[in-house]
């Protein structure tokens, strides 16, 4: 699944450098020319990952970062600091403030990718597009194919996300709120039961020698996927 990059950038030239390197690499990128709209966007639909200016037009990047990090829902997206200032202080600040990463101005657009690939390896492993595999299970994202036993089987693009998400995290576990965040990212449109009835579809797809069995529900809490529950 492609990872949603939010840019946060006044300047017109620099946002669509970033953007056109971020479609080129697979990623979907969101823009936004001020912080004030960053936070409108950040309500609807919560990015994978933040690559922010500094120096905004209104509220400043450090303000925002600052409002982001006390923010349940976003203190935990990785914020990757764009900037004029090379200073150390100035560095230390940001770091200081919640920033992950900073890149100072001109930069390198190969660079920002390979930082923002590193963030998201640490941070959103379900992001990357490497196959993996649980016993006979196997996952390909590039090719959108699931596994059993190298028999090929039918599963719909959200059971996807979904099975994706656990076995990159296995043992994780996750709230439907946080299902939500991570495969629809848009927590309006759905509810709790929408996250319960694609579970139910994706405990079918893995009925197969039993793989229905790796996915627990955790009362109180939500799901989780662990290799040890397939007798």
């Amino acid at each position: 699944m492609a990872a949603n990059i939010l840019i946060v950038e006044d300047e017109d030239a620099i946002l669509e450098l970033i953007a056109l390197n971020l479609h080129q690499s697979g990623f979907n990128p969101l823009r936004a020319v001020s912080a004030e709209i960053a936070d409108s966007l950040v309500k609807n639909t919560l990015p994978d990952l933040i690559v922010l200016d500094w120096m905004l037009p209104g509220m400043d990047g450090i303000t925002f970062a600052r409002r982001l990090r006390a923010n349940s829902d976003t203190r935990n997206i990785p914020i990757i600091m764009l900037t004029a200032k090379s200073e150390e202080d100035n560095k230390i600040l940001g770091l200081n403030s919640g920033i992950d990463d900073y890149l100072t101005k001109p930069f390198s657009p190969k660079e920002l990718i390979a930082r923002i690939n590193a963030l998201l390896r640490r941070s959103s492993p379900e992001l990357t597009e490497e196959p993996v595999d649980i016993l006979d299970l196997s996952l390909d994202p590039l090719q959108h194919q699931l596994t059993i036993k190298g028999k090929l089987i039918k599963i719909g693009p959200t059971e996807f996300k979904i099975l994706h998400l656990f076995i990159k995290n296995l043992n994780k576990v996750f709230s439907r709120n946080q299902i939500m965040d991570k495969v629809w990212g848009n927590k309006s449109e759905i509810d709790d039961r929408t996250v319960d009835v694609h579970i139910k579809r994706l405990r079918a797809c893995l009925a197969t020698d039993g793989y229905d069995k790796i996915i627990r529900t955790i009362r109180g809490e939500g799901y989780s996927v662990s290799e040890k529950h397939l007798s």
